[in-house]
């Protein structure tokens, strides 16, 4: 059964580190694939950025 783990972080080196803790667990063979999404949001004041990843593997 292919599964998902999700990770949503304000900062880029926030998810890169949540991924690769998820990724070190889990057993080479069970990975399947990572996809990556950044969202940016903008008013007159701020930039708002959201980087999120997912993590596709077998259970």
């Amino acid at each position: 059964m292919i599964q998902v783990k999700v990770f949503d972080c304000e900062h880029e080196k926030d998810l890169e580190e949540e991924m690769n803790d998820f990724l070190s667990n889990l057993d080479a063979r069970k990975f399947v694939d990572i996809k990556y999404h950044i969202a940016m949001l903008s008013d007159e004041d701020e930039q708002i950025f959201c980087f999120s990843g997912m993590i596709l593997y077998r259970k």
